[in-house]
């Protein structure tokens, strides 16, 4: 047997990033060459269902690395109200929102360029989540991001709904 045929275990983030994602996290792989491999290019933690609320931390740190975000395609299930643009750093960027439901985000820099994000519930455990975004940020991942949410149990429909008045981050905490 030779060591090319020896099964590797997945290659996952380094001890500290893993213990640092929480609730609010972003995680990018972004590669600068034109042919991207894999599926998705990173994957997303929000803290909450309000888009206004989560996405100009994302495009801020977003535009840090990619330059001007100008569009953002949105699963519209999956958010509680959707506007149809928002004002982050003093620039409009359009959002869009498709009855898709398969857990991504599509952010657009400039015409053309996609990236496209794993979206992983807010209430989501920890673990779960973490799972989740190490899945997605390999270079070598071809699962889907719907099918990586159901095999790490964070799926909405593996989820159960918050409790009335609680927060996911008050759940993490508990």
């Amino acid at each position: 047997m030779t060591d090319s045929d020896t099964p590797r275990p997945p290659r996952l983030l380094p001890d500290g990033i893993h213990e640092a994602v929480k609730p609010g996290t972003a995680l990018l792989r972004l590669e600068t060459t034109r042919l991207r491999e894999g599926i998705l290019d990173g994957a997303w933690w929000p803290r909450s269902r309000d888009i206004a609320a989560e996405l100009p931390n994302l495009i801020t740190a977003l535009s840090r690395h990619l330059g001007p975000i100008t569009r953002v395609g949105l699963d519209a299930s999956a958010w509680e109200e959707l506007p149809t643009r928002l004002i982050i750093d003093d620039r409009v960027v359009r959002l869009d929102s498709f009855p898709v439901g398969d857990g991504t985000v599509l952010i657009t820099r400039g015409d053309k360029d996609l990236f496209s994000l794993l979206v992983v519930p807010p209430q989501a455990t920890p673990d779960a989540a973490r799972a989740a975004m190490a899945q997605a940020v390999r270079a070598d991942n071809i699962t889907s991001a719907e099918q990586i949410l159901i095999d790490t149990g964070t799926h909405p429909a593996h989820l159960g709904p918050a409790e009335p008045g609680q927060t996911e981050q008050h759940r993490d905490s508990t």
